[in-house]
């Protein structure tokens, strides 16, 4: 598997996939490279990572889709800890993400070394635990 930026090239994969955005959002965070796309070695898109800034200074992740037969293979943890060491060679130290407490991706953060750091409750939606990571 290679990790690479997403490019314009890869608008309408991302498109396709990824409703927890606002379509107008996805040219921007490919223009800031603030989506990860991984390949196959044929090139072929099987997943991508998504994040922007808390607080618009702490790296926070948003999403990860791998793609369904490519799931439970360790990519996830490839894209994360690849964002991870990017995130550190740009001088930060700490990262984020969240997810809801329904959901079994707070086990998978919590083995990555990321530590629960608060909740969010809105009406109507299970609870979000923020999760932290110093890097």
């Amino acid at each position: 598997m290679k990790i690479v930026i997403a490019s314009n090239l890869d608008f309408g994969y991302i498109q396709e996939r990824d409703h927890h955005i606002l379509q107008g959002l996805i040219l921007q965070k490919i223009s800031g490279k603030e989506i990860y796309i991984l390949r196959d070695e044929n090139e072929n898109n099987i997943g991508f990572m998504r994040y922007g800034y808390f607080w618009d200074n702490t790296p926070f992740m948003n999403m990860i889709w791998v793609e369904g037969q490519y799931r439970r293979q360790g990519l996830g943890k490839q894209v994360v800890l690849f964002w991870e060491e990017d995130m550190k060679a740009k001088g930060f130290k700490l990262v984020m993400t969240s997810t809801l407490a329904n959901e079994e991706a707070q086990h998978f953060y919590r083995k990555l070394g990321y530590r629960d750091a608060g909740c969010l409750l809105l009406e109507d939606e299970p609870l979000e635990i923020i999760l932290t990571k110093k890097i």
